[in-house]
Formats: C-alpha cells, structure tokens, sequence
C-alpha cells in the first residue's frame, strides 16, 4: 500500500494515516486547511476520544455535532467523509459520507438529519455508530471538502461515487481525528441470577 502524501501526514497522527483515506486523494498541499477552512466539534478535541454516546456503546447514540468555518471563495458545496483509518485494506470503512451542505460557514447539529448521505459500509444511509471490539482502539478521520461546484448526485450513492463527483474539483479541505476503544455496553443486561439484595 503507498503511503499518506508527506502534506497530510502533519495533520493525522501515525495510527490514524491510512493511505486510502479520501483526503489523500481528493486533497493536496494547496487546498488542505486552504483560506483557513477548519473542521471541528464542540463534543471533542482533535484526538481525543469519542464519547459514547456517538457509538455503539449507548443504544440511543447519534452522530457527533460538527462545525466549520467558511471556506475559499467560490466553494459552491460542502461534503464530509468520516472514515475509519484503522481498516485493513486499501480502502478505509465509510462511516459517514454527507453533502447537500451550503458552501459556507456551518454546522451539523448532534444526531441532525443532512441534507443529503450516501451509503456508509454496511450500506446504509445513515452514521454507522463506532463499534471496536473491548479493549481495541480505532481511529477515526472526519474529512471535509468544499467544492466549487454543487453535486448533482443523488442520495444513497456511495462514498466512491461521492468521491468521483468531487475530485478535482476540491477547492479547500480539512480533516479532524478521533479514537475510540470499545467499552462494554452501558445497558448491558445482568445476568438473571444476580442477587440484587
């Protein structure tokens, strides 16, 4: 497998640098964090762990809120890819993949319906909740791109269509990283002959 671009590799730590990750091949040196364009999230920090809630660990988890700022003039739509860097494989696991977005300052709302998703790698259209066995860390890469020009595919196509829709036509992008290490289920049944007094 060849290896994350030398631009990108500042940007994500070493577990989190899988080479297929669609930043990799949609950015570059020019257009990464271009005119300031900025993905986070007032959930968590940059490298910091996902809380629950936004996984499988909690039965009623949703999709992590989300924020940028505005980016490079002429960016007619926004698009974001969450990807699971520790796949094995060429290509990393699609979490998420959402577009239909205003090419301007915004945000996502926690468990906020997008204008538009596509499908996730279970083939779904909607945030496919981080699921690490016990005890194992995987790493996610959030992934934003404006384009300067609006999609006009439609919703639940999947990530490689969203990506052949956009390439070379990225004109910012940004990327934000976040672990998560499985944890027993919160609402995890006791067992029935458990004495409770």
């Amino acid at each position: 497998m060849p290896n994350l671009p030398d631009w990108l590799t500042n940007t994500l730590p070493e577990a989190a640098r899988h080479p297929g990750l669609a930043i990799a091949s949609l950015g570059d040196a020019k257009t990464l964090g271009k005119g300031g364009l900025k993905l986070w999230s007032p959930a968590f920090e940059g490298g910091e762990e996902l809380d629950p809630c936004f996984t499988a660990v909690e039965e009623d988890a949703v999709a992590p809120p989300l924020e940028w700022n505005a980016p490079p003039p002429g960016s007619q739509e926004i698009v974001i890819i969450v990807e699971e860097a520790s796949s094995a494989g060429d290509i990393p696991a699609c979490q998420w993949v959402v577009w239909g977005l205003p090419g301007q300052k915004g945000k996502l709302l926690e468990g906020e319906v997008p204008p538009r998703t596509g499908k996730n790698a279970v083939g779904n259209s909607e945030w496919l909740l981080p699921d690490p066995p016990i005890g194992e860390t995987r790493h996610y890469v959030f992934q934003i791109f404006s384009t300067d020009l609006p999609l006009t595919i439609m919703p639940g196509a999947s990530v490689e269509e969203v990506k052949k829709a956009i390439q070379g036509f990225v004109t910012g992008c940004a990327a934000l990283y976040a672990p998560f290490t499985g944890v027993e289920a919160a609402d995890a049944d006791f067992d029935d002959d458990f004495d409770f007094d």
